[in-house]
């Protein structure tokens, strides 16, 4: 028996419920998806009110145990306001909302917020252990209130707030494959160290093993001892000038090859898995933003429409292979560095709303048949 799943959300006093049939949005970089749902509200609370909604973009970017003297590490972006109810005469439902409306009744109304293109994808910094208070990072949600009109200040009890997801999957097509030649040349020696290092391909998918291929090539006098290679990740914070953090998310290192003397080559291929799993205890990570009982991973990279075009709010995520010989106390180090993309598969949209549509108002249908709400 297949087990479906609508979200719903209500205030605290049970007069405003939320039906979303998704929480995620996707990013297309050239678009983004609308973000839309249904509301049904208890019509003798209003008193000639009105309901409104609201798209917020929140961004944390300090600790919330740091806030003292009037200090405020959080901005929050109002992204769409919209009436909901009463109805504008222009809005036009789409057709999951048409059936949910029909099953939920006549005090359901649909709301539908247009994103920015140039809003940042959701994203969650991983607090440390002792941290306390919301991590820091990029969320969305949605805010439904009653008021006389959309400047009313909302009160608890007749408002509803629901997370949602703005998120990216990766292009159809890869870059071209990424590769480097770094040569060194030293004091006193009459040639170079040559390091060529290459990837299998620019595009990785999550838990995908990443093959790195490094050359090494030494017409110096000089002698490698070790290498290392690591993932990096780069959290560009375009708040801050400079405020870019760089973490290691994951690594090896070998002496099998090694010591490669002057005249000498080795060729080798190390193989690095960057996970959430073996950084689960790390401060400072980026993470792809997450909902309640949502399971996440390492953030995707960041893709841009325009690179010279960043959102002053959000958090641009890239990653990097870094390949470093080392040559010894008196010889010093070699480093070469490649970019590569780090993102979800993209899904087969047309079939996976095909199926959604329908299967999450039969949700609705009956408890018997298998369906679930899910309540936030």
């Amino acid at each position: 028996m297949v087990q479906f799943k609508v979200f719903k959300k209500a205030s605290p006093n049970g007069k405003l419920t939320i039906y979303m049939g998704r929480r995620d949005f996707v990013d297309h970089v050239s678009a983004v998806d609308p973000v839309d749902g249904v509301v049904v509200i208890d019509p003798s609370y209003l008193q000639g009110r009105r309901i409104f909604g609201q798209l917020v973009c929140s961004f944390r970017y300090g600790r919330e145990e740091d806030e003292v003297m009037g200090l405020n590490f959080q901005k929050d972006l109002y992204l769409a306001c919209e009436q909901i109810y009463p109805p504008k005469e222009d809005t036009e439902p789409t057709k999951l909302q048409e059936r949910l409306i029909k099953k939920l009744g006549a005090n359901s109304y649909a709301f539908t917020f247009k994103m920015p293109e140039q809003a940042p994808p959701s994203i969650t910094i991983q607090p440390g252990r002792d941290d306390e208070g919301k991590p820091c990072g990029v969320e969305y949600y949605i805010k439904v209130y009653v008021g006389d009109n959309a400047e009313d200040r909302s009160h608890k009890r007749s408002t509803v707030q629901l997370n949602v997801r703005r998120i990216q999957f990766a292009p159809s097509k890869s870059g071209r494959q990424p590769t480097t030649i770094v040569r060194k040349d030293f004091l006193m020696s009459p040639g170079e160290l040559e390091l060529e290092v290459s990837l299998d391909k620019q595009l990785y998918y999550h838990n995908e093993k990443i093959a790195i291929n490094a050359t090494i090539r030494n017409h110096s006098n000089k002698t490698v001892k070790k290498i290392k290679a690591a993932v990096q990740q780069s959290v560009d914070i375009c708040l801050f000038s400079g405020g870019q953090y760089r973490s290691n998310v994951a690594s090896v290192e070998t002496q099998e090859g090694c010591p490669v003397t002057p005249g000498s080559a080795l060729q080798k291929v190390l193989y690095l898995t960057p996970t959430l799993s073996s950084n689960m205890d790390r401060r400072g990570i980026a993470l792809d933003g997450h909902l309640k009982n949502i399971h996440t991973n390492l953030a995707s990279s960041t893709l841009l429409a325009n690179p010279e075009n960043r959102d002053i709010f959000g958090m641009v995520i890239s990653y990097t292979v870094k390949v470093k010989l080392y040559l010894g106390a008196m010889g010093g180090e070699v480093t070469a560095e490649l970019p590569f993309v780090l993102m979800h598969p993209k899904p087969d949209m047309r079939a996976l709303m095909r199926s959604d549509s329908q299967a999450q108002v039969e949700a609705f249908r009956s408890e018997s048949m298998g369906a679930s709400v899910d309540q936030d």
